[in-house]
């Protein structure tokens, strides 16, 4: 993997067809390495021309070097970076995900391996994914009315042990957004990314039904 750095100009050392006031080219500026040499050497012209040549080698790496935490930051690192930053937490990083959900996938992943297993590991990882929280019922077939919404303790379905209810809010948008010819696949692939984190966070005994709904942003 190569990462490409653009240089920045350096400040320290102006082009040398810069002009003076007279209208005459002025000599390129010193380098500034000049400074970590004894004394004498500060006022010797060929030097300091000499050591810009070192300085316009090795400047663009130490750049690239003052800005390393940066590299390991998931929020900061370049978007080539991301897999590999994923490796590190041990993140399989699909490359359908938007780089932005990515990110935060990556930064969230200590949380999600901490809750590994659990109701809240598994509504944080669809959420980080779909960008909304999704609804999850345990060990029941079907909306415990009190507990999965506001209308009481009252219950519709039945008791199901080992079982996950899962409904997936999604953006209708991000359908709307690829191209007609290729909504199928986007849909079917989103489904089997959603089913992938599902596998992922859940207990291996527990089995699943999942609900996928569309749902429109407000204007």
């Amino acid at each position: 993997m190569s990462i490409e750095v653009a240089a920045p100009t350096d400040s320290a050392s102006p082009s040398a067809d810069a002009a003076t006031a007279n209208g005459h080219a002025s000599s390129p500026a010193p380098s500034s390495y000049l400074q970590y040499l004894p004394a004498p050497f500060h006022e010797d012209e060929f030097v300091g021309q000499f050591l810009r040549v070192f300085e316009g080698i090795l400047g663009p790496i130490e750049r690239m070097i003052d800005m390393l935490p940066n590299y390991f930051d998931p929020h900061l690192a370049p978007e080539q970076l991301l897999p590999w930053l994923a490796s590190w937490v041990g993140l399989d990083l699909d490359e359908n995900w938007p780089a932005e959900r990515a990110r935060e996938l990556i930064a969230s992943s200590a949380v999600l391996y901490r809750w590994r297993g659990t109701r809240r590991g598994l509504r944080t990882h669809l959420e980080l994914y779909t960008g909304r929280e999704p609804l999850i019922v345990e060990s029941f077939d079907g909306l415990r009315v009190g507990q999965d919404s506001v209308l009481g303790r009252a219950q519709l379905g039945e008791r199901r042990p080992h079982w996950l209810y899962v409904t997936a809010f999604v953006n209708v948008q991000d359908r709307e957004q690829v191209p007609p010819d290729t909504q199928l696949e986007f849909v079917e692939l989103r489904e089997r990314t959603i089913r992938q984190i599902i596998e992922f966070q859940k207990p291996a005994h527990v089995t699943y039904q999942l609900t996928i709904e569309e749902v429109r942003e407000p204007d």
